[in-house]
């Protein structure tokens, strides 16, 4: 079962966060593993927002999900929601964590 965060995202500034991917016997070795993570207003909603995901230290399971300035700008101040999901060598899709990203709006432009 995927882990809940809630996130804010400040429109029009860089957003970065680090996650760390576990298990019940510590931390979960991401060597050759790929990440993804998108951003959507509802869950039907059909355009979505991607993350730039990198994974930080595969042996830490360490992964980070950033979204430039540029791109916070353009979204809608609001409640969002948003998942990470983990892909393995061998093509297993797993959710790892899931929640509600609040869109901060900006005042200087």
């Amino acid at each position: 079962m995927a882990g809940y965060a809630e996130i804010q995202i400040e429109q029009g500034a860089s957003f970065t966060t680090v996650i760390n991917v576990s298990d019940s016997s510590g931390f979960t070795n991401l060597t050759n593993y790929s990440a993804s993570s998108q951003l959507r207003k509802s869950y039907y909603s059909s355009t979505a927002n991607n993350f730039t995901v990198t994974i930080s230290n595969a042996a830490n399971g360490e992964i980070t999900m950033a979204m430039t300035a540029a791109n916070t700008a353009n979204l809608t101040p609001g409640r969002a929601v948003y998942d990470l999901l983990i892909t393995s060598p061998t093509n297993v899709k797993t959710r790892v964590v899931e929640g509600i990203a609040t869109i901060l709006p900006s005042v200087t432009r």
